[in-house]
C-alpha cells in the first residue's frame, strides 16, 4: 500500500510540469476565448458585460452560414483529394523494393521543410493568369484567354491539397507498415489477384491509417488561413479568414473569439465521428 501511495506521488510530480504547461497555454487561452465571445467589451476584455450577440450574429446572419459552408466544403474537398492522391504514393513506398525508396520517402515529405507561405506564393505563380500553366496553354493554343485557376476557390483548393499531401502520405503510410505481408502471400496461394488481394485485404486493413490521414488533412484545411487568403484573392471566405479579419481588420474580438469557438466546435464533431468511426472498423 505504502509503495502504492510512493508511486502514485511520484506520478502525480512527474506530471505535475506537464499539466502546468497545459494549463497555461491551453486552458487559459481557451477560457479567456470562451469570455471573450460573450463580452461586450470591443477587444473581449472581462470588464466588458455579458452578451449573446456574438453568437446571435453568427447563427442568424446569413453570410456566416455560408462561409460555414464553404469552410466545410473546402475541408471535404481538400481530404477527398489529398487523400485519394497520397494513397497510392504511400502504398508504392511501403511496397517498392528499390534502393532508392529511402530518398523517395524523404522526398515525397520534403515539401514539409519549406513554409507553407512560400509553397503558396509558387501555387500562385504556377496557376496565375500569366502563371505556367496558362502560359503553356496558351503557347500551345489551346487556349485564347487565361483561365482562372487563382484568386478563386479552385486555386486555394489545388495549393492547399499540395501542402498538406505530406502529412497525409505520412498517416497512410503508418497505417500501411502495420499490415502482415502473410495475410497478402496467403490470399494469393488461394488463389486472389492483385486486385482482389488489394480489395479484400490491403485497403480495408489500411482505412484506420486513411482515416487518421482524412482527419489532420482536414483539420488543417479548416483551420488554414494563409492559402485561403492568398490564393482566394480576398473572394474565399472560410472561417480561418473570418476570424483573422474580425480580429485585425474590424477589430472585433468578441465576434472574432464566438466564429473561432464555431471551428472549434466543428474540429470537436469530427473528432467524435473519427472516433467512432476507427471503433466501428476496429470492432
Amino acid at each position: 500500500m505504502t509503495d502504492k501511495a510512493s508511486h502514485r506521488g511520484l506520478l502525480l510530480w512527474l506530471l505535475l510540469p506537464g499539466l502546468l504547461a497545459l494549463g497555461v497555454s491551453f486552458v487559459m487561452p481557451m477560457l479567456w476565448l470562451l469570455r471573450a465571445s460573450f463580452s461586450t467589451s470591443a477587444f473581449g476584455g472581462p470588464n466588458g458585460e455579458w452578451t449573446l450577440a456574438n453568437y446571435s450574429t453568427v447563427i442568424f446572419d446569413p453570410f456566416y452560414w455560408r462561409v460555414a459552408t464553404n469552410t466545410l466544403t473546402y475541408g471535404l474537398s481538400v481530404t477527398f483529394f489529398a487523400v485519394l492522391l497520397s494513397y497510392p504514393i504511400a502504398l508504392f513506398l511501403t511496397r517498392t523494393t528499390s534502393r532508392w525508396r529511402g530518398l523517395l520517402t524523404a522526398l515525397a515529405i520534403a515539401p514539409l521543410l519549406t513554409s507553407g507561405v512560400v509553397r503558396t506564393y509558387g501555387w500562385m505563380v504556377i496557376l496565375g493568369d500569366r502563371g505556367v500553366i496558362n502560359g503553356s496553354l496558351q503557347a500551345l493554343a489551346l487556349t485564347d484567354a487565361p483561365i482562372r485557376l487563382a484568386n478563386n476557390f479552385l486555386g486555394a483548393t489545388i495549393a492547399m491539397i499540395e501542402i498538406l499531401m505530406p502529412y497525409a502520405i505520412l498517416a497512410i503510410l503508418s497505417g500501411l507498415g502495420r499490415l502482415n505481408a502473410q495475410l497478402e502471400e496467403a490470399a494469393a496461394m488461394l488463389g486472389a489477384n492483385r486486385f482482389k488481394v488489394f480489395w479484400r485485404i490491403i485497403l480495408p486493413l489500411s482505412l484506420p491509417g486513411v482515416l487518421t490521414a482524412a482527419l489532420l488533412v482536414f483539420v488543417l484545411a479548416i483551420s488554414g488561413f494563409v492559402t485561403p487568403r492568398l490564393m482566394g484573392g480576398g473572394r474565399v471566405f472560410v472561417l480561418g479568414t473570418e476570424v483573422f479579419s474580425e480580429a485585425t481588420v474590424t477589430l472585433n474580438w468578441p465576434l472574432a473569439a464566438a466564429l473561432a469557438l464555431l471551428l472549434l466546435i466543428i474540429f470537436s464533431s469530427v473528432i467524435i465521428l473519427y472516433r467512432r468511426a476507427l471503433r466501428a472498423l476496429e470492432a
